[in-house]
């Protein structure tokens, strides 16, 4: 799990980003490591949203996660992914982890 504001940095500043309506995803690729980290703004709205935007996040990832390549892997919720339905999330989440290359 990235936890850490120079972790975070590292991955925005040196890894490949890719965007949807409801996501962007941040991907580094490194041999043997297998990290995520999921992030919500302000512009959110107050914690209960963003909670909800990193839960989401979270239970999408843990469908592809056995599927994808190792490397560290940050997303950022975007407004639109409190009101999108699940099938909407989810192609987004699909698209922006093909257009990065990610999968195996």
């Amino acid at each position: 799990m990235v936890k850490l504001h120079k972790e975070f940095s590292y991955v925005y500043n040196k890894g490949k980003n890719q965007h949807s309506s409801s996501v962007v995803l941040f991907y580094l690729p490194q041999q043997g490591i297998h990290k995520v980290g999921f992030t919500a703004t302000k512009k959110l709205g107050n914690a209960v949203k963003r909670n909800r935007a990193k839960r989401r996040m979270r239970a999408l990832f843990c469908e592809y996660s056995n599927s994808l390549k190792h490397g560290t892997y940050i997303f950022v919720a975007k407004a639109k992914i409190l009101d999108a339905p699940y099938e909407t999330l989810q192609n987004d989440f699909k698209r922006v982890l093909s257009r990065a290359k990610t999968f195996t």
